[in-house]
């Protein structure tokens, strides 16, 4: 019996919960503990359940073959050894991805037996230079593997662990026939994880694409993820000049509207706190509005390094230093926010700790 029949058995007799059970708010490993490790490694997500995550966040993008893997863009020149590989040197080229032009070698033109064959990099090397230690060491992740994991990892460690899993760029693989939500229902059904028992919710910049999931019975929350400025690509896609932005979905009547479409929102960092006029850190009014609307409020990212925090919140003038960054991840939660997504787990859920004592 393999470890999801298991698991499954397990649940059914009772041996430990379904749904994720937690404190307010969620702590979500951002691919992983990716402060510590490369992300979205195997490394990365078994710290991130160790250093108590609530639930860890995977980019899902797809390969040529229709497999589902793990990396925060389609472009893996930054997050892999790619470049390093010259049976692949012919690959290199350059698209458009929901309107930026990018250079570099990109998932959909590799096999999942090509890609397996390349190894995880530190994506931010110059600020994490602890991390690149361990560059070269970890093999791309499947998201089978990531739900295999967590499955092992909740019965381990006794405890459900969720995922918040973000479908990159879908308008983009569909163009190119490779429709991310059908393949991503066929996972879950794969693995074990398309009943409704509370541990997934989806994310995603498109709401088409949230809207498709939902159509085709994916079971778990959705969360539209709004940045702080621009258009969603599906919008741009379908109205050109006329598409909504953003900003108009993070109104009050955007908010009410959003309430009879998904379960919540997952926004920019700088849409919680912002500097006043003074230089004082402030927060906005975003999570008792989209509160109001019947909607769960997540932020990205809460991050410890001067380069991550409000200018009051530095010490020093390194970027890589961290600075007073208990202070804004205290005023973040301070908001009663329902979910914060951190590269160093085990700093916000002290955080969250302190706030309760």
């Amino acid at each position: 019996m393999d470890i999801v029949s298991i698991v499954a058995a397990q649940r059914l007799r009772g041996h430990y919960p379904c749904a994720m059970s937690h404190v307010s708010p969620l702590i979500i490993g951002h691919r992983g503990a990716s402060g510590y490790r490369p992300e979205h490694t195997e490394a990365a997500y078994r710290l991130a359940f160790a250093l108590g995550a609530d639930a860890v966040e995977p980019d899902i993008v797809a390969t040529r073959d229709g497999v589902l893997v793990l990396r925060h863009e389609n472009e893996i020149s930054g997050t892999t050894d790619v470049a390093r590989h010259p049976e692949f040197a012919g690959l290199r080229t350059t698209k458009v991805i929901d309107g930026k032009e990018l250079t570099g070698w990109f998932t959909e033109d590799f096999t999942w037996g090509e890609l397996r064959t390349l190894r995880a990099r530190e994506r931010l090397p110059k600020l994490r230079a602890a991390n690149t230690a361990f560059d070269g060491r970890y093999p791309i992740m499947r998201l089978r593997d990531l739900f295999r994991l967590i499955d092992e990892s909740s019965e381990a460690l006794r405890r459900s662990i969720g995922m918040v899993a973000e479908i990159k760029h879908a308008s983009y693989f569909e163009s190119i026939g490779l429709p991310l939500d059908e393949l991503f229902v066929a996972e879950l059904d794969d693995s074990g994880w398309s009943s409704r028992d509370g541990r997934l919710t989806m994310e995603a910049f498109e709401l088409t694409v949230l809207e498709k999931l939902a159509a085709l019975g994916a079971g778990g929350k959705r969360v539209f993820l709004l940045e702080s400025s621009g258009t969603p690509e599906d919008q741009r896609r379908a109205h050109g000049a006329a598409a909504r932005s953003y900003a108009d979905y993070a109104t009050e009547a955007g908010l009410y509207a959003l309430g009879g479409v998904v379960d919540g929102i997952s926004v920019d960092r700088s849409m919680i706190v912002q500097q006043d006029a003074a230089g004082q850190p402030q927060t906005s009014d975003l999570v008792d509005l989209a509160h109001a609307a019947r909607l769960e409020v997540y932020t990205w990212t809460l991050r410890p390094e001067n380069r991550f925090l409000l200018p009051a919140h530095r010490i020093g003038k390194a970027s890589g230093t961290f600075g007073h960054w208990w202070s804004e991840f205290e005023l973040v939660m301070g908001t009663g926010i329902d979910g914060v997504f951190a590269d160093h787990p085990d700093l916000a859920v002290a955080v969250r700790d302190g706030l309760r004592d």
